[in-house]
């Protein structure tokens, strides 16, 4: 690193103006966000261990988008980083309903028993009369 000072100026001499002074140019590129990769949720998916390894796949396209991304390709880093997002939600969806269904099958399982035990108890606590035989 150049801590020399005072610091010369890098652009050719035919560039310089005359009297010394450096001109100043300021170009502002469109601002466009980058392609987002989902590498963090893609590594949580992964670890989660759900089934059909969703989550290595989306970590697989994760690390594509942020490689292509880092090589200026932001076409395909946009594609790869849409691929991973579509992977992640499946992957989450894939991990959360079946333990909710198990869930409800438990609730309306227990209230079904319980109303059927309290059938059967009515039914065994009922008292008959020798003329109910006749």
């Amino acid at each position: 690193m150049d801590t020399a000072y005072p610091r010369e100026d890098p652009r050719p001499p035919a560039s310089r103006k005359a009297d010394g002074a450096a001109d100043v140019s300021l170009t502002l590129a469109a601002s466009c966000p980058p392609p987002r990769d989902h590498l963090i949720w893609s590594v949580f998916s992964t670890l989660y261990l759900n089934l059909c390894c969703l989550g290595f796949l989306a970590l697989v396209h994760s690390v594509k988008a942020r490689d292509q991304k880092v090589a200026g390709n932001l076409e395909a880093a946009q594609r790869y980083g849409s691929k991973a997002k579509c992977y992640n939600i499946l992957a989450a969806m894939w991990s959360l309903v079946p333990p909710l269904l198990l869930l409800g099958l438990v609730v309306t399982g227990a209230l079904h028993l319980s109303q059927l035990a309290k059938d059967s108890a009515a039914f065994f606590s009922t008292k008959f009369d020798d003329g109910d035989y006749d």
